[in-house]
């Protein structure tokens, strides 16, 4: 394995540590909008190679990006240089996932430079809208869990804790969503197609990954007997860097992400013999690692893909952190000290065996040391208890793959089951539950049963998710280390779903609560005062409407759909999956559909239904609830007999840049998951910032905002965490709550029977079966409740002034679900470290 020295982002040699690199030459200020029109476009010119007439909304937003990209380069190399003088402890965020979304609004956001920008732009006649638009969304994530890490680098570049995030640059990302014929299908995204400008390559950053082969026992010049690896296949891991920026430009973080590449990326003999396609066999075999995020694992071969792109990243950072830490301080025991590595759930947990084998094969530390030298740097967040998501890996593929991890997880495992017994806990049923090996289902290895006893803090990301993994899924481990479950709520970055989101709801709050609410968000709090003002409330309506209006056009423009701005939009965007029960949202709607026919006069409130998300390629349940809410939206949105009191659309490819079109458009926030299935929930915190209601169950942050908007100002419904286990241990029968429901009962024999498919009237068969069957998600036992908390709804927003006493309620208490002080408590609590002080 080869370690290239490298230079840090800021351009120190990483051999050369001690000298602290020169600063940048400063450039010209930004005293106003002509200057920085002229910085702009020299960029066009020089570094796009277009004029001022020729140039697309592509080519300026590449101007500007680099133009923008320069100024935070200086404040970068500065932030750098404060670390390494300080000699300041570093955080490094391993996650398989890092949704960011576009930057360039984020940067001039951040940099307090969105009004110059937009005068410069209008100064050459180019809208700054226009070319926000031009920017694509960077596929590097698929849901809550990448969303989080994006919020979390913000906060730690705010906060100028010294953090780098880690993780892969995927060529293609997750997929982009396409609907045909109100089905799911999935296209590669193309966001690098022409070309990334916020990056910088990394090329002398490049470290060798093995995989396969095997090991030999050596013994060295002492007598010592040492385990040596050798791969059979070298991958070359090399280093893609973008600049993270806090708010207000103070200080500036890394997010490294890693491109694979074959070691020899061209066999010339084979080549020169003619076999085109094999002489890159090697390098397509390399590349396919960075290629997609989540590739389907219902194959042999996914599955040994995933396992490689995890192992890649995590071995990747592990050799870079270990580099930076060597050439700094030249000391791997003080590697707890100055070093604290987060798991961003289970993707990175082979983390902990790897560096192990770091530490012991290639630094020569003995086992014992090395143990806890890895238990005291690594930190550990759990954000599911669904079996699916506690990642296990089959033995054989972990022993073919990874040999000498495999051999340390044993032996990890060992000790491990030692000291079990040697607490008392050492029943076969105990030791069973509690070792690192899974023997019921095959030998498989339990991901998170490692990263849990690697880790010196293990965190749930709500108070009832930890509670849960206390009592279930962590039970025995909690026994056996009291102290290392801890709590730390989830959060969301202002900055991104306030700020750049809403900024008409933004400049309302700086109008009402002064400027200091864009630093302090407990100055939130201040809008209690104005529930009752009439003056406040209607600004906040026409801003309301206005975010409406503009989602509508959206909307009409790409699906020929016409919305009423005036209507309810009821919104429900998440990843599609059973647990999050977009299912329990299109059967009510289908019996409000029905009610609304058969009592026209009864005073319905006008209501639009809007869904997105996407469902996992391979996850054709998922797929097939996609099906149904088109099929449903196609029959509601052409009977005639509704009178436009029910509108249903489903947005398709649902990303970042969509979310903060439709967060702040929403009336109604839909969180209505299985309780106990969610851990936190961030979309739930973003919607209620924005002022929007929430109907959901006691699951997951949803506990927490209750508490902080006040339970008379949110829609809670249906069964809790403790009545849902109580519903399965009891062995609950889903056809006694069909039964017993005469509305739900009509709905699926609706569905069954082919009333929205009637070309192929089997089509959701599955679905009904299911419901009919086992319900694990509970759908039919919270359907009456659920239908009930929408009349509720109903009758609230028949009442304007309590809906929007309730609306200012909700973003007022939103102070405490800053991502800000999410990672505030982490610093505190398990990194052990703290902000820089930044002038």
């Amino acid at each position: 394995m080869r370690d290239v020295p490298v230079q840090d982002h800021g351009g120190r040699s990483g051999r050369d540590v001690k000298k602290i690199s020169a600063e940048p030459p400063p450039l010209a200020p930004v005293r106003n909008s002509h200057d920085w029109r002229e910085a702009i476009v020299a960029k066009l010119i020089y570094s796009v190679g277009k004029n001022t007439v020729t140039a697309n909304d592509r080519d300026w937003f590449v101007a500007l990006a680099l133009a923008l990209r320069d100024r935070v380069v200086e404040r970068w190399i500065a932030s750098t240089n404060r670390i390494y003088e300080r000699g300041h402890k570093r955080v490094y965020y391993l996650s398989l996932e890092f949704l960011i979304g576009r930057l360039m609004f984020d940067t001039l956001t951040n940099l307090g430079m969105v009004d110059v920008t937009r005068a410069a732009l209008a100064e050459l006649g180019v809208d700054l809208d226009l070319v926000r638009e031009a920017e694509p969304d960077a596929a590097l994530g698929n849901g809550g869990l990448g969303r989080l890490a994006a919020c979390f680098m913000e906060s730690m570049a705010t906060l100028a804790i010294p953090g780098y995030g880690y993780g892969i640059r995927y060529n293609n990302g997750l997929f982009k969503q396409a609907i045909d014929d109100g089905r799911q299908l999935e296209f590669p995204e193309d966001w690098l197609a022409v070309g990334n400008p916020w990056e910088f390559e990394r090329a002398e950053v490049a470290y060798d990954i093995g995989f396969g082969g095997h090991v030999e026992a050596v013994r060295d010049d002492g007598g010592e007997v040492r385990q040596v690896w050798h791969p059979a296949e070298v991958v070359r891991a090399v280093a893609y860097d973008t600049p993270v920026v806090g708010w207000r430009g103070k200080h500036v973080n890394s997010l490294r992400l890693w491109s694979a590449r074959a070691v020899d990326p061209l066999q010339l003999e084979t080549f020169n013999a003619g076999d085109y396609v094999g002489a890159l066999a090697q390098d397509v075999r390399a590349q396919s690692i960075s290629r997609v995020l989540y590739p389907s694992d219902a194959t042999a071969a996914g599955q040994e893909l995933r396992l490689r792109q995890e192992y890649f990243f995590a071995a990747a950072s592990l050799q870079d952190m270990l580099r930076r830490h060597l050439a700094h301080f030249n000391d791997l025991r003080l590697l707890p000290e100055k070093v604290a590595i987060q798991l961003n759930d289970t993707h990175p947990s082979i983390a902990v065996a790897e560096l192990m084998r770091l530490l012991v094969d290639v630094h020569g530390l003995a086992w014992g040391e090395a143990w806890e030298i890895t238990k005291g740097t690594f930190s550990y967040t759990n954000h599911t208890l669904l079996p699916e998501a506690l990642e296990t890996w089959p033995v054989p593929l972990m022993e073919r793959m990874l040999p000498r991890q495999m051999q340390i997880i044993y032996l990890i495992n060992a000790d491990h089951l030692e000291r079990v017994r040697a607490l008392g806990m050492g029943s076969e049923d105990k030791l069973a539950g509690l070792s690192l090996i899974d023997e019921t289902h095959g030998r498989r290895v339990r991901m998170g049963t490692l990263a849990f006893i690697g880790s010196h803090r293990i965190n749930g990301v709500s108070a009832l998710h930890t509670d849960l993994m206390r009592k279930t899924v962590f039970h025995d481990l909690h026994t056996m280390f009291p102290d290392r479950i801890t709590n730390v709520t989830n959060g969301i970055t202002f900055r991104r779903w306030l700020f750049e989101a809403n900024p008409g709801l933004t400049r309302l709050l700086v109008e009402a609560l002064g400027e200091h609410v864009c630093d302090d968000p407990s100055e939130l709090t201040g809008l209690r005062g104005l529930v009752s003002d009439i003056g406040f409330r209607n600004r906040l309506i026409a801003c309301r409407r206005h975010n409406k209006i503009t989602l509508a056009k959206w909307v009409r423009e790409r699906l020929r759909i016409r919305l009423d701005p005036d209507a309810m939009f009821d919104i429900h965007v998440k990843r599609i999956h059973e647990y999050k029960r977009q299912l329990l949202n299109i059967l009510e709607t289908i019996a409000l559909y029905d009610a609304i026919r058969a009592r026209p006069t009864a005073g319905w409130v006008p209501r639009v239904k809007i869904f997105a998300g996407k469902a996992a390629a391979s996850y054709h349940q998922a797929k097939l609830i996609i099906k149904l809410i088109n099929d449903v939206a196609k029959v509601i949105n052409s009977d005639p007999t509704v009178r436009g009191l029910l509108k249903v659309v489903f947005l398709p490819n649902f990303n970042v840049s969509l979310a903060e079109m439709i967060i702040p458009a929403a009336d109604l926030s839909e969180q209505i998951s299985t309780a106990g299935m969610e851990a936190s929930g961030t979309g739930n915190m973003k919607f209620a910032l924005n002022g929007a209601l929430t109907i959901g169950t006691l699951d997951g942050a949803n506990v927490e905002i209750r508490d902080h908007v006040g339970a008379e100002n949110i829609f809670i419904f249906g069964l809790t965490a403790d009545e849902v286990a109580a519903h399965k241990h009891d062995g609950w029968r889903p056809r006694q709550s069909i039964g017993a429901s005469p509305a739900l009962a009509e709905v699926i024999d609706a569905v069954y029977s082919g009333v929205f498919s009637p070309g192929e009237p089997d089509r959701f068969h599955p679905i009904v079966h299911e419901l009919r069957g086992d319900d694990r998600f509970l759908v039919t036992a919270d359907f009456d409740a659920y239908a009930q908390s929408q009349r509720s709804v109903d009758q609230l927003w028949q009442n304007p002034e309590a809906w929007w006493r309730a609306a200012i309620n909700n973003t007022a208490g939103m102070a405490y679900f800053s991502s800000d002080r999410a990672i505030g408590e982490y610093a505190r609590g398990i990194w052990q470290t703290s902000g820089l002080e930044t002038t």
